[in-house]
């Protein structure tokens, strides 16, 4: 099939759409109101990162002079350039008046964001005095010079432009630079039981005179500006630095990148932005965004709560799989069966339990385990430093290039390697995204090996936001599989067979197409057939084919896709038979799960994987099977429970609105749903 833009969704647009799901979360009024500011910091860090990478990526096909039109889904770099930016405006437009509309909320809560001007003289002197004592010393402040050039800014910083009338008629320019070590939202003392809190950023403008008093000027302005610069990593070849040391200078050169967006508060005078965007080097190629007062608008993720559990979502207890006690050795109770994990319905303390278990047994010989994002404090790490201080042999490929946690992994690498752990860096132009763990244990004569494989990072702190599956298995024939994965990252050029896992970059697409021509053959033969999947993203084109394929022949197919989807479903003649809803809630649905009938004795897998070029082409990823037919039937009951959603699922279709999914069925949120249903496992 022609690669055209009737065939597929482009992925930077539908990426877009994505996020403008997210931002229906923050405009969505039966949200509780923090929280819908909190996805406002979201929808604005979403777009941050995207700027970095994806809008980059496009930026450099357009500069090296390629039309891109195979890659971007029949679109020009350049035309898809300018709707980006369109698209964006628009977003950033929707997102102030949702902002606004969630302010005046608050002060109906008796919660109230004031600026410099609203500050009374009850106020005046704790501001003074935070100023002084947390704000000053921390300030960099850049005076601008046509005779010297303008340092370099940070990327995603956000800096006030100032300007001032001089006595004598000349003008001054000048940058600070808004600390981002210190909270944005400083909190006020209360009064009149009400609360009241200045944005940094105000409270600045408030104490300019305090920053600028050696000059003689007649009036001052200051307005936010921020730059996005492209996140690409590069590489030096200098053969004398380390892998370690190579990602480490790429990620600091990362600061000073290439420009890519520029975003700047739309009521700056003309004089000023010009001097600005001259100096900074912005030209046409860059995405230049008018936008409100307020800029890095991430920041409203961490929105101080005030106390007011009221205006948040109830936290939920983690609860307990049924079956695996914490109390117990995890090895004895995984030896006879496995276990389901799927946080953050149940607690992640089973991970680490296993980890701290195994670093203190003394038959444990042998730990293995991939790492791609670890947690700031990381009870993870602790456990494996531990397990080597005991004598066992612990093996960490850590991913050093997973993006933007590039600088924690390197201190928990270098961490590590101090402790006596083995590093593996993954496989040279292969990013090891595959979550897994091996143990080998000595049991009589024999080393008996324990486990678990994963669709998320082995991370206390997302953890408790993203839902992830983790199996827990003593599966020997699936353990021993994921075992050769491991000789791979030491022995890169042996290219290992499977006969349970399937594994990118070498057989998850010739195996996924096989499961899928299955089904097809089924169709044919008059047999149940169906297909159900539930990723992260979609925009592998082959894929995509192979989905219309089994459309076309029959083959019902049902996804569930929080991100990015380039497949179009509902089209006849090519995808009537499909139909991709997204869910965007409280928690970040983050599991891939794959479903396929088999004549009614599903086939059944958890993945790292998504359905993207790069997971199964560019990446280390595993796909496990599920043989448990309890936890079969468990994640076949998930995936219904997803499916039936008409609260906080939207319908994917070629209009891109993100309609929501009502009928008149009892109302089904999947993630309230989720935790009743286990809940009533336990009682069962």
């Amino acid at each position: 099939m022609t690669k055209d833009k009737n065939s597929y969704i482009n992925r930077e647009l539908s990426w877009l759409q994505f996020n403008a799901r997210v931002l229906q979360e923050a405009a969505d009024k039966s949200v509780p109101l923090i929280e819908r500011l909190r996805f406002l910091g979201i929808f604005s860090n979403n777009l941050d990162e995207f700027f970095k990478v994806r809008y980059a990526t496009v930026k450099r096909i357009d500069e090296a002079g390629k039309a891109g039109k195979s890659e971007l889904g029949g679109i020009k770099a350049s035309e898809l350039l300018e709707k980006i930016t369109q698209v964006v405006i628009k977003q950033q437009s929707e997102s102030l008046g949702i902002l606004n509309d969630i302010q005046k909320n608050l002060e109906d809560e008796g919660i109230y964001i004031i600026n410099e001007s609203q500050i009374d003289d009850s106020q005046h002197d704790f501001i003074k005095n935070y100023f002084i004592q947390n704000v000053s010393p921390a300030l960099v402040t850049i005076i601008l010079n046509d005779l010297v050039d303008l340092p370099i800014l940070k990327d995603s910083a956000a800096y006030l432009a100032v300007r001032m009338n001089l006595e004598n008629n000349e003008k001054q320019f000048a940058l600070i630079e808004i600390p981002r070590s210190m909270d944005r939202f400083v909190v006020l003392p209360k009064k009149d039981n009400k609360d009241f809190i200045i944005i940094l950023d105000d409270l600045l403008r408030y104490c300019l005179n305090d920053i600028f008093n050696i000059f003689d000027y007649k009036s001052i302005t200051a307005h936010m500006i921020k730059i996005t610069r492209d996140g690409e990593l590069d590489f030096d070849s200098d053969l004398s630095k380390s892998f370690i040391e190579k990602i480490s200078d790429s990620v600091k050169h990362r600061q000073v990148g290439e420009p890519v967006r520029f975003v700047y508060d739309k009521t700056i005078d003309k004089e000023t932005l010009g001097y600005l965007m001259a100096k900074m080097g912005i030209d046409s190629n860059d995405s230049v965004i008018p936008g409100g007062r307020y800029h890095n608008r991430r920041d409203y993720m961490g929105f101080p709560s005030l106390g007011r559990t009221d205006l948040l979502y109830d936290k939920i207890k983690a609860l307990p799989v049924k079956g695996l006690s914490l109390e117990e050795s995890i090895f004895n109770t995984i030896a006879k069966k496995d276990y389901l994990l799927y946080t953050p319905y149940h607690t992640f303390s089973y991970v680490v339990k296993f980890l701290r278990e195994a670093a203190l047994d003394p038959k444990v010989k042998t730990i293995k385990i991939t790492i791609y994002r670890l947690a700031q404090i990381s009870h993870v790490a602790s456990s494996l430093i531990n397990a080597a201080k005991n004598g066992k042999k612990v093996t960490v490929s850590i991913e050093l290039q997973a993006r933007f946690d590039e600088q924690a992994n390197i201190d928990y690498a270098e961490q590590m390697q101090d402790e006596g752990v083995n590093l593996l860096f993954g496989v040279s132009g292969l990013k090891v995204h595959s979550k897994m763990c091996v143990i080998e244990r000595e049991e009589g004569t024999k080393l008996k090996r324990y486990g678990f494989i994963s669709t998320g990072n082995f991370n206390e702190s997302t953890a408790k936001i993203y839902t992830d599956f983790t199996l827990f298995t003593c599966n020997q024939k699936i353990l021993k599989d994921l075992n050769k994965v491991f000789n791979f990252f030491e022995i890169n050029y042996r290219i290992y067979r499977y006969k349970h896992i399937i594994t990118s970059p070498h057989y998850t697409k010739a195996k996924l197409f096989k499961l899928i021509d299955k089904e097809i053959e089924n169709v044919k033969q008059g047999k149940p057939a169906y297909i159900k999947l539930k990723l992260n993203s979609i925009s592998s084109y082959a894929m995509v084919d192979k989905l219309y394929e089994a459309s076309r022949a029959g083959v019902k197919i049902q996804m569930i896709v929080r991100g990015l989807c380039c497949l179009i479903p509902g089209v006849e003649g090519m995808s009537e038979n499909i139909e991709v809803i997204s869910i965007i809630d409280k928690f970040l649905e983050h599991t891939r799960l794959y479903i396929f009938c088999n004549d009614n004795d599903e086939k059944v897998y958890i993945s790292s994987a998504d359905w993207m070029t790069r997971n199964i082409e560019n990446r280390v990823e595993v796909t496990c099977p599920i043989y448990d037919e309890d936890i079969k039937q468990e994640l076949l009951d998930i995936f219904d429970i997803c499916w039936s959603d008409n609260v906080k699922s939207r319908i994917l279709n070629k209009n891109q609105n993100n309609r929501y999914k009502r009928n008149n069925l009892p109302k089904v949120r999947t993630q309230f749903a989720t935790y009743d249903y286990y809940l009533k496992k336990l009682e069962s």
